[in-house]
């Protein structure tokens, strides 16, 4: 009896090396790639410094976590808070608001102080501790 013996096949070619090589060069260029939009110009954030001692008097507008309002230690609405500061007059106006507080609450708030022309509005920040 005469048995046939399979055909010998050549070796299959293992994709496993071409796996490997597209993952490396999805990681590099993942790595080296930039993936935020760029400004058409150069942009020079700022960088926060000591700075002379801001001046006394003048009123403060404070602005906690969830959006709450007040002028020198007295709760108040927006409108409230503006109405109040129109009456003062012109002077300083210094704005201190919480760490956590968002800007959708702080920015309007801002814009509309200036808008009031009521004098210099800054912002009170505290130098990091760390």
């Amino acid at each position: 009896m005469k048995l046939k013996r399979a055909e010998k096949r050549a070796p299959s070619e293992t994709i496993v090396a071409l796996i490997d090589v597209i993952f490396f060069l999805l990681v590099f260029f993942m790595l080296v790639g930039r993936m935020d939009a760029t400004a058409p110009f150069e942009v020079f954030p700022p960088i926060a410094t000591l700075g002379t001692p801001m001046p006394k008097g003048g009123t403060t507008v404070s602005v906690s976590a969830d959006g709450r309002l007040a002028v020198d230690g007295v709760e108040r609405t927006e409108a409230d808070l503006l109405r109040v500061l129109e009456s003062a007059g012109p002077g300083f106006i210094r704005v201190n608001a919480h760490a956590d507080a968002e800007l959708r609450h702080l920015l309007p708030l801002v814009a509309r102080l200036e808008a009031l022309e009521l004098g210099e509005v800054m912002l009170v920040v505290t130098p990091n501790s760390r």
